[in-house]
Parts: structure tokens; sequence; C-alpha cells
């Protein structure tokens, strides 16, 4: 009872005349009054609550958060693994959560190690020449590595030709939508019935307009580009550049690189691959790496050592620009660089084949009740597109919903598009062979309830704080004002 009095919305728990504060009278004879141009009409309604109404309102809303901490999150393509608290007790230490980033050079050197330290090993990973940290998530870090592409088209032949780039239909969302934000035209590339590019429909789209190929491997299916070497050699043929999206660089570790495989630009998501928790919009970061030749054209400013051991912040006269207020999101540079010290090379070495191993032992528990539209070995993720009986009427939807009712996360759903019914898992290499199973128990249940009792499923969820939500109506007609909300209820 007491929890859900303050589960109520603040509004609700608003009393007219409450205050959570009590302060004397400004008296010193300057006036505080908002200028009458910047008043509004009427004072905006706000609640009215004491402060100990306010603080047990929150804690209890805040314990309905769901994350990575609380259960399992099979989002797949986001490799939403756990982070150990030991990275992020090292963001909070004085000399790191302290810093300003106008700080001169001198006076913060070991910071510039860290992010010259992490440029270096990312490098290594990812079979570059170097990196940039300055991007602040994925997207961002596809726009960098397209306008590093972009400056070096411009400086060999002008650049006005190469217009296009060419994207995979399996791609993220962010593929085409950050080409288009780098000034370029995108035209989509079809996959095969396993998933993977159609390299005959890839060979009649190369010519002297195109700019990239940009391609994730594994794909967005789960499943590893056979055909990679042959992909690069003929994009390169073209005079095109190869470019690696790295949301999927997870299975990848210990067992290849980017760079190994023909390609000349790249990001990283430190937020995925690398342990930092992200989601709610951050944090993030999307370092860019490029291979040998393409060094110059990487954003500004640098972070580079000089032969002294002493580090200093630069720029690049064929730099591609700034692509970031200053040196990109610090505090998860350090715990990036934290947890690649901890794993070391022998730790690192064990998460793809982990990874891949979780997968894969999901997929052959659950392939006889879902279906699965690509066979074969995957990597870090897999599809199933829905449920094998259709006659239930039983959706993805519905299934991802009652799953909240057991404590589970959904998976990413209705994604990729190639499939009517997508559900993507990704258990990633941090969850135990105990979490795995419940979880497999979990879906073969559901698979059983909507069999013997559909319409159960189709109101689900029934045990969590917002029940079965109607995502069509607030994909219409949203309520995220206090106004819409008033005039809902009227």
């Amino acid at each position: 009872m007491n929890r859900q009095l303050y589960s109520k919305l603040i509004f609700d728990l608003s009393h007219e005349g409450r205050r959570g504060y009590s302060l004397p009278e400004f008296d010193y004879g300057i006036t505080s009054s908002i200028p009458d141009n910047l008043r509004r009409e009427s004072a905006p309604k706000l609640p009215e609550a004491d402060e100990l109404t306010v603080v047990r309102h929150y804690t209890n809303s805040s314990t309905n958060n769901f994350g990575v901490d609380t259960g399992f999150y099979p989002l797949g393509s986001c490799t939403m693994k756990y982070n150990p608290k030991a990275d992020e007790r090292a963001v909070t230490l004085c000399g790191i959560g302290h810093l300003h980033p106008a700080a001169p050079a001198s006076t913060v050197q070991g910071a510039l190690e860290i992010y010259h330290v992490l440029q270096k090993y990312l490098s290594e990973i990812g079979g570059m020449a170097e990196f940039t940290l300055n991007p602040f998530a994925g997207a961002h870090g596809e726009y960098t590595g397209l306008m590093v592409i972009r400056a070096w088209h411009l400086s060999h032949d002008g650049g006005e030709t190469r217009r296009k780039v060419l994207v995979p239909d399996s791609a993220h969302g962010t593929n085409p939508a950050s080409a288009a934000m780098a000034g370029f035209e995108i035209e989509e590339v079809k996959s095969m019935p396993d998933g993977t590019v159609d390299v005959d429909d890839l060979r009649s789209k190369l010519d002297s307009s195109v700019a990239a190929m940009m391609m994730t491997n594994p794909n967005t299916v789960g499943m590893f580009e056979k055909n990679i070497p042959e992909i690069a050699r003929m994009v390169h043929e073209a005079g095109a550049l190869m470019y690696y999206d790295g949301a999927n660089l997870n299975p990848m570790l210990g067992v290849c690189r980017p760079g190994d495989m023909g390609f000349d630009v790249m990001h990283i998501n430190l937020h995925k691959t690398f342990a930092t928790p992200h989601g709610g919009g951050g944090p993030g970061a999307g370092p860019v790496g490029v291979r040998a030749g393409l060094e110059k054209f990487l954003p500004v400013p640098r972070v580079v050592r000089d032969n002294d051991g002493t580090y200093r912040i630069t720029g690049l006269p064929d730099s591609c620009g700034r692509v970031s207020s200053w040196l990109g999101n610090y505090s998860v540079f350090v715990k990036a660089l934290c947890y690649i010290l901890s794993m070391g090379a022998e730790g690192l070495a064990k998460v793809g084949p982990l990874a891949t191993l979780n997968a894969n032992y999901i997929m052959h528990s659950l392939c006889d009740l879902y279906e699965l539209p690509i066979k074969g070995p995957c990597k870090h993720e897999f599809v199933f597109d829905g449920l094998k009986d259709k006659s239930t009427g039983v959706t993805t939807m519905n299934v991802a919903k009652r799953l909240l009712d057991f404590g589970f996360h959904a998976p990413t759903i209705y994604f990729p598009l190639l499939f009517h019914e997508s559900m993507m898992i990704e258990p990633t290499e941090t969850e135990s062979p105990e979490t795995i199973d419940a979880f497999i128990d979990v879906m073969r249940t559901i698979a059983r309830e909507a069999s013997e009792t559909p319409e159960m499923l189709i109101e689900a969820p029934h045990n969590t704080p917002m029940r079965h939500p109607d995502e069509n109506e607030a994909a219409l007609h949203p309520v995220v004002t206090l106004r819409d909300l008033c005039s809902k209820q009227i």
C-alpha cells in the first residue's frame, strides 16, 4: 500500500499550499522580479508537496527502472553487458572526476595519458593506425568517419563525383542517416537469403560515384560476412573506401580485427563493446579509427605524445574539422580503459567466443518453438521471426510484453526489417548459465501459454507498474506535458 501511494504521479500527490521548503524573505533591496516581458500570462501549475512526499515518490519511482544491474537485458545489436563497479569507481577519483576541460595541458598530463593510451589500445584492437576519441556516440562516430572519408576523397580527386554511400538493406538505421548528414546520397545493397551481402548486387552498383561502403560484421542478423575479402577488394578497386560500423564488434574481440578484413575507417561503441552502461540517451562514446594514410584527416583537437614523454593538445592542417566541443566524453574513456586493463589480452580474447557460445546456446534451445529464418551458427546475436505457431494470433509484441512479467527485459523487436515479426536476442558473454537457462525456460513457457491461453498473452504485462500500455495511442497521441495530461483528464 505504501508503494502504491507514492507510485502515483507527483501531481496526484499535490495539495494546495503544501511546501517542501522554508526560506527567509528577500530583504537585500535588490529586486528579483521576473521582467514583465518574460512572464507567462499565468503561473505554471506545479505540484505542491512536502519534502518527504517528494523524496518517497521519486525513490519509489526509481526502483521501477530496469537496467543490466537489475536483470537480464538481451537487447539485440546493443550489447548491454555488465560494467564492473571498479570501472565506475575510477571515474569518481578526485584527480579524474574534478578536472576542467579547459585546464592547461601541463596540469592534466595524467588525464591526457589516459586518453593517449586508450587511443593506442583501440588501434591495436581494431587493426587501425590511429584513433580519435572525440565523437560522443556510435552514430556520431559514423558521421565523423564519413567526414574523414569525404576529406580523403576531396584531397585526391576533388570529391565532386564521389557522392554515394552504399548501405546493406540489413544495416542499422543510423548508417543511411549518418551518410545523409555527411552530405552523401545513399544506395541500398540487397542481402542474400542467409542475411549476408549480395555480392552480385553490390558489383552492379560500384562505379566512380561511390565514396564508401558501410558494413557491420557480423551483420545485423548476427551472421558473419564470409565474403568480406572479396567485397573489400571490389570496393577498393572502384576507388572507394570501406567503413566498419562497430556496433557488433563484441563477438570479434580476440578473433579478428576490422583493419585486417580490409576496412579503412571504423568506429567503436565504447558503451557497448567496452562495458560502459548506456541507455536513456547516454553516456556514450564512438571513437573513430583509420588505417595508415588517413590519420591527417581525423578531427581536431588531437592528443599527441612528444619525444620527451609529455602530452599536448594540437590541431591538424588537413583535418575534417571539429566534431565535438572538446575531447569527447572523458568519463567513458576512463571506464573503457579500466575495463581493457582489468581484462587484459587473455580476458579480451575470451569475450567474442563466449558471447557467440551464449547466443548459439539460446538459439538452439528455442528454435523448435520460435521461427528461425536464417539457419546456421550465429555470432553474438540472432533473429527469430516470431513464434512458429502463427495460428494463435500471438505476436512478437505480445511475447515481449509477457517477458516483463517474468522480470526479463524484452529483446529488440521488429528489427531488422527483413522479417515481419523480428525478435533479436543478444545475451553477451557476461551472463551466467543459470540466467540464460532461466531465460530459455521463460521463453518456452510463453510459447506454451500462446497455444493454451493466447488471450492472457495478448493482455500482458500483468505484473508491472504500468500494465499493458497502448503503444499505438502513445505514438499517435503522446502525453508528454502537464497541459497534455490535464486536457486528457477533462
